[in-house]
């Protein structure tokens, strides 16, 4: 469904979007209050499912309900992201003040890696079927490894690329406010924010092998796959900062995503055979998450009570 005017003019949207918030409204750094992070979430929420809305209207029931279930999806997976920055900011020790700001180039960068990405796959699932049942497959061993590595912490320093990006950068020693790069004597030197930057591009790129797979499981429209890994990613920063509290009372969340990929893995692996609606598959993914989340709140509780 998606025609050249509707890739343009989606994608000037993401442009106009992106240089508001950077130039405009988080020009200068600040820490961000669970007040206006609130208020952003729920703008980029509503601006999806206002979105999901005009394809429901302008291209049927069957295109908006692929796009809300992928929407979903995405949201659902790319919130184990926000688990990597935190350990990552305190770890690094990032002022909260430029925190909004590694995560907007953060953004941009996976807008544009995504953006490869869902192409690549999108050819490969075209002129080979079987790709389908391999991303299904993929998946579920997808699942398992995230129940394996279950409460490990984030080895980031063990990466190839933030490795040879300490050895072969001059990096300067101290923060220099929201900068990723500075002079000193002279010499541009990349500052530790960089390696921040860095280590938050590899990390969606890492979720990104989960989570574009999973969305061909729903929908094989590139257009539709496009736009819900989009909105799913613009509103990622706001919500980072409104759940950066609550993220260590998500105790049951791996669990969580790993039955969502297992359910979508599954589903490609056996969709030559049987194929469920996408009303299906959303009330489903709809209704792991809410389990996970309630789960995690009485356990929560019972901790608490526990220790009254």
């Amino acid at each position: 469904m998606g025609t050249v005017p509707l890739w343009i003019g989606f994608n000037v949207f993401v442009l106009i979007a992106l240089a508001l918030d950077l130039g405009v409204f988080h020009r200068k750094a600040h820490k961000i209050a669970i007040g206006e992070a609130a208020l952003w979430t729920a703008l980029w929420v509503g601006l999806s499912i206002l979105f999901g809305w005009g394809i429901w209207h302008f291209y049927g029931e069957q295109r908006g309900l692929e796009f809300y279930a992928g929407y979903l999806i995405e949201k659902a997976l790319s919130v184990d992201n926000l688990f990597v920055f935190l350990v990552l900011f305190r770890a690094f020790q990032v002022d909260e003040k430029v925190q909004h700001r590694v995560l907007e180039w953060g953004i941009i960068g996976a807008l544009v890696l995504r953006g490869i990405m869902i192409a690549a796959g999108a050819a490969l699932v075209t002129r080979f079927a079987w790709m389908s049942q391999v991303f299904g497959v993929f998946l579920v061993f997808a699942a398992g490894h995230l129940l394996l590595q279950r409460g490990e912490g984030v080895k980031y320093e063990k990466n190839f690329i933030f490795r040879f990006a300490s050895k072969h950068l001059r990096v300067a020693k101290e923060y220099h406010g929201a900068k990723f790069f500075t002079r000193q004597a002279g010499e541009l030197f990349a500052t530790p924010l960089f390696l921040v930057l860095l280590v938050v591009e590899i990390s969606d790129v890492t979720f990104a092998t989960d989570s574009i797979p999973a969305i061909f499981g729903i929908t094989r429209d590139t257009f539709l796959i496009y736009t819900s890994n989009a909105f799913a990613i613009l509103g990622l920063r706001a919500l980072y900062f409104l759940l950066a509290g609550l993220l260590d009372y998500l105790r049951y969340l791996e669990i969580g995503l790993a039955a969502v990929l297992l359910f979508i893995g599954g589903k490609m692996v056996v969709e030559p055979w049987w194929k469920m609606s996408v009303e299906g598959s959303l009330g489903v993914v709809a209704g792991l998450l809410v389990v996970t989340v309630a789960a995690s709140v009485l356990a929560g509780r019972k901790v608490q009570g526990e220790e009254k």
